[in-house]
């Protein structure tokens, strides 16, 4: 998408595919209690008992081989398991089978659990992407304004932003107005703690400083850079600001 200035959005960090992200480490000894499962399955005590038996010659054969010991732990996991179903068999008589065996089934409900959860984060990810995207695009274009509503999880949108320093600055300036105007979810108090904690000190810093002036009766609709130039130099001198004019509003409401 071209806008007519003939910017063009860019996709944030990690929003396609997170090419770079490090990939899940190989668990060995995982690999090993799989492949012993499977040698195992149909076996009778006195077959697994064998197995055993050849897998712990094997181990001590190997531990005169330095590189056949450094296997992530494979070995130790696989003669660990043999000994698990040895003992399984002794007390039901086998055959073995992995279906029937709890351990091996709470293990996969374990792995599932976590596989729905790593894809859930991915797709949370995605979203707050495909919303940085979408703030991007909506300030190349000039439509970034009151009418666009701020929504749950903006603020982490707005993290992935920090490299775009051409466009984040009319952004920053919706999040500011949107906490000012207690607009879309900041309506909610919790919503409005929530950003302070999680946006940029300049943009809740003029956050405060448009709430305050707005409570003066000042218009803040238009003409405002000031605040914002401020608000990026020294947002604690601006909150202090925004502190004194809120102070004075309610005083002079009082004694009205």
């Amino acid at each position: 998408m071209n806008t007519s200035d003939g910017w063009r959005p860019r996709r944030v960090p990690e929003a396609r595919g997170r090419a770079g992200a490090p990939r899940t480490p190989i668990d060995y000894a995982k690999i090993g209690r799989s492949s012993v499962r499977r040698r195992a399955r149909g076996m009778t005590h006195n077959e697994a008992a064998k197995a055993l038996e050849g897998a712990e010659l094997d181990a001590h054969l190997d531990r005169r081989d330095e590189a056949a010991a450094d296997d992530g732990g494979r070995r130790a996991a696989e003669l660990a398991e043999w000994q698990r179903i040895v003992q399984l068999l002794a007390a039901t008589g086998g055959p073995y089978d992995p279906d029937a065996d709890v351990v091996v089934q709470e293990e996969l409900a374990e792995d599932r659990r976590r596989e729905e959860a790593e894809q859930q984060r991915r797709q949370e990810q995605q979203q707050l992407a495909d919303r940085a995207d979408e703030l991007l695009a909506l300030a190349g274009a000039g439509r970034l304004d009151r009418t666009v509503a701020s929504r749950p999880g903006d603020e982490a949108a707005r993290a992935l932003l920090d490299d775009y320093d051409d466009r984040v600055p009319a952004v920053d300036d919706w999040f500011a107005r949107a906490l000012a105007d207690r607009a879309g979810h900041y309506a909610d108090p919790a919503a409005r703690a929530a950003a302070v904690g999680s946006l940029p000190a300049s943009v809740c810093a003029r956050a405060a400083l448009l709430a305050a002036l707005a409570r003066t009766g000042a218009p803040v609709d238009g003409g405002l850079e000031f605040v914002g130039r401020l608000a990026h130099a020294d947002p604690d001198a601006t909150t202090a600001l925004a502190a004194w004019l809120e102070t004075a509003a309610a005083v002079k409401g009082g004694t009205a």
